[in-house]
């Protein structure tokens, strides 16, 4: 992976890196419930993906339901959106204590587990990325959104007990992804950027740090993502989280966060993925031209989409979006 990230940078294989698998199910003639709950439908997704889109990685599904499912989460499945965690689980301290650390394995961990060492095999062209939550926002999940935001506060205690838990089981469900020979992980990490620095430090960053410590080396690249929209003011404690490549929404301005990022980490972005369901064609192209002539020539940049393209997203402004940044890389 060092060699990858070396690559990129010297702009051998450069090549746009969208957030994209759940519009394969227009390819598949199938239903978001039906992808999220067979493996072999989600395998052949990835395998179509990498040959209509070529992309510079394949990235695995961005499914946050998945982890907090394993905890005993109520998840809502619908048959044209991604699933979605309704209310929570833990409504006291007692809660807490209680909560058992799940299996690798439990629920639909095992499904996309084997989805991706199914798509392992298949793409041998360039690398492949799991997906998977963060540690806080799998809390938020857990605790419930608001009460998490509020325990930071109120009972900082409860809300790192929860935190060292979930994240015990990310390492456990990560190395299970390692194990299977699969290149890295996006951690998916959203709901941390709603918080202020400090208190993204405390009960982000350091467990993402441990995550990174245990897991990221030269056969296993360990990826941040944040699409919210107070990252330009986290930037320190985002990077000490230790991770070697960061990936961020359209909520900021990539062109700022390129000037406060260091060289020697890969940035991606930022795409507004919903236009690629609701703009035309020409707005797209626009777009993805505008943010090129922007910062296209920086070493340490990739473009993508800011966060998990939409399952309905036309496939045309895909194609274009795909299209207009391999012109321009191959000028």
């Amino acid at each position: 992976m060092d060699e990858w990230l070396k690559q990129i940078r010297i702009k051998k294989n450069k090549r746009a890196m969208p957030v994209l698998t759940f519009p394969a199910i227009q390819l598949l003639n199938t239903s978001v419930e039906k992808l999220i709950s067979d493996s072999n439908l989600q395998s052949e997704a990835l395998k179509l993906i990498n040959q209509r889109c070529h992309p510079l990685a394949i990235m695995g599904f961005m499914d946050l339901s998945v982890e907090a499912e394993a905890f005993g989460a109520n998840i809502r499945f619908s048959e044209d959106e991604v699933p979605t965690v309704v209310g929570s689980i833990i409504k006291s301290e007692e809660d807490v204590i209680n909560l058992k650390v799940p299996k690798v394995g439990t629920k639909r961990t095992q499904i996309y587990l084997d989805a991706m060492k199914k798509a392992k095999q298949e793409i041998k062209d360039c690398p492949v990325f799991a997906g998977c939550i963060g540690p806080f926002s799998l809390a938020g999940r857990l605790l419930g959104v608001s009460e998490a935001m509020i325990c930071c506060y109120d009972e900082p205690e409860m809300v790192h007990l929860v935190l060292k838990k979930a994240t015990e089981f990310l390492i456990n469900y990560l190395q299970a992804y390692k194990d299977l020979g699969i290149d890295g992980v996006f951690i998916a990490e959203p709901l941390a950027g709603i918080l202020s620095p400090n208190l993204c430090d405390e009960f982000s960053s350091r467990y993402v740090k441990e995550i990174v410590s245990v897991l990221d080396d030269d056969s296993f690249l360990v990826a941040y993502h944040n699409c919210g929209n107070n990252t330009l003011k986290m930037v320190d404690t985002i990077l000490s989280t230790g991770c070697r490549l960061y990936h961020f929404g359209n909520a900021i301005s990539i062109e700022q966060m390129l000037k406060l990022m260091p060289k020697d980490v890969m940035v991606m972005g930022n795409i507004d993925p919903v236009s690629l369901k609701d703009a035309s064609k020409e707005d797209v192209i626009a777009a993805t031209n505008a943010l090129l002539e922007a910062v296209g020539d920086v070493d340490n940049f990739v473009i993508s989409s800011g966060c998990d393209i939409p399952p309905f997203a036309k496939w045309e402004n895909i194609d274009a979006f795909m299209k207009t940044a391999q012109e321009y890389y191959q000028k």
